[in-house]
């Protein structure tokens, strides 16, 4: 096929396709899918070769969020039957992370729902970052906390933070009609404080709420220009009690579809294969791993995840390796100029989890509904976390 020809010489050379060529690879047919990925597999494989890096989630502080974005567990509103508890101790914070590092996880995402830190709240998530780089050599930390006022992505990086996830979750055009108590401008500004503190910077998407195949590429394009050096592909998650647990809108094949668009689009980047995977891609999650490199290890913020030990035997079943702590994950060029520029700026490319606070994605039923396949509501998928961080159950890791 002289599209996918094409999207694979551009990808190895971090050139940006066009528009037109994104949407043609969302078009493409089930019959065409395993060339799809054979062809973002190429891209993927230049690279990264064939590493995984595994991600793991503490939730540091669950539920009780001012935001009202339609598709969160933990929203103002929210009825769904999660977990709720107030900021964890570092110890407890720690203790957790390293379960997820004993399980092979090279980075530990520190999340907390609410609007954004306030300054004794950065000073709790600081003291949180020390205990556990102190406790575990080499591992990587992100925090994900909400909107960034100004000086504290400064301060989280003075503690220690590797890296700040804020997802952009939809495009520009459909984002007041997903939440009301901030904008999409806000996101955007949160994203470029990360970069400029010289923090790894970490934004992504949610598909599944309904959106249209032009939305999901402006805002994987608004990515591209945004330059992250990872990108989180979340899957709507539909809990129940929230205004979107009756969208039920992805089958497999279109998630494949969508991974392989945004890696095309961000050839050199970490694309992550966030919450809701084992919901929609369910037994394809293997195909998948063809188009990312990194996913999260066990359970997400508010529900759970395929077994960590499934996790691990999958990757190993599907002919990858889990990327080891001593590997640098960006490419040469990304990680020289992340740690050369100083303030996250990378020169021609770019590009959480779903349900969580500051890092999550968001969405509504307002959200124009695509022309796309429909899947059949699989309610039994979504489990709530029930074990982990903020219980005494151990972990999923």
């Amino acid at each position: 096929m002289d599209l996918l020809n094409t999207l694979v010489d551009k990808g190895l050379r971090r050139e940006l396709p066009s528009r037109e060529e994104a949407l043609a690879v969302l078009a493409t047919s089930d019959e065409e899918l395993l060339d799809v990925v054979a062809a973002a597999g190429k891209v993927r494989r230049q690279w990264f070769g064939r590493r995984v890096k595994l991600n793991y989630l503490v939730n540091l502080k669950s539920g009780l969020c001012p935001e009202d974005c339609s598709y969160c567990s933990q929203r103002l509103g929210s009825k769904a039957e999660i977990l709720k508890y107030t900021w964890l101790k570092p110890d407890e914070a720690s203790k957790a992370a390293a379960a997820g590092v004993a399980g092979g996880a090279k980075r530990v995402c520190l999340v907390a729902s609410g609007r954004g830190p306030t300054d004794r709240d950065v000073d709790r998530v600081s003291q949180t970052i020390e205990a556990i780089k102190e406790q575990n050599e080499g591992v990587e930390v992100c925090a994900c906390l909400g909107l960034l006022s100004d000086g504290q992505a400064e301060r989280l990086r003075a503690a220690g933070a590797d890296a700040y996830n804020h997802n952009l979750n939809t495009s520009e055009g459909t984002y007041g009609d997903i939440t009301t108590t901030h904008t999409y401008a806000d996101r955007v500004d949160t994203v470029q404080k990360a970069h400029s503190a010289g923090l790894s910077a970490c934004s992504g998407l949610i598909a599944g709420m309904g959106e249209s195949d032009e939305d999901l590429v402006d805002v994987v394009y608004a990515l591209r220009e945004l330059d992250p050096d990872s990108v989180p592909v979340n899957f709507l998650i539909p809990f129940e009690g929230t205004p979107l647990a009756k969208e039920w809108n992805l089958t497999p094949q279109r998630c494949l579809r969508i991974l392989a668009m945004v890696r095309f689009v961000c050839p050199d980047v970490e694309v992550r294969l966030a919450g809701g995977r084992e919901v929609h891609l369910r037994s394809m999650q293997p195909l998948a791993l063809h188009l990312v490199n990194s996913i999260f290890l066990g359970d997400y913020l508010t529900s759970e995840g395929q077994e960590g030990k499934a996790d691990l035997e999958m990757i190993a079943d599907a002919g990858f390796e889990v990327e080891g702590a001593g590997t640098t994950t960006l490419p040469e060029h990304r990680a020289d100029a992340l740690a050369g520029a100083g303030c996250g700026s990378h020169a021609q490319s770019g590009c959480g989890s779903h349900e969580g606070g500051g890092c999550g994605p968001c969405g509504s039923e307002s959200v124009p509904a695509a022309a796309a396949e429909v899947s059949e509501a699989r309610t039994d998928l979504v489990a709530v976390r029930r074990r982990g961080a903020g219980t005494d159950l151990a972990p999923n890791a």
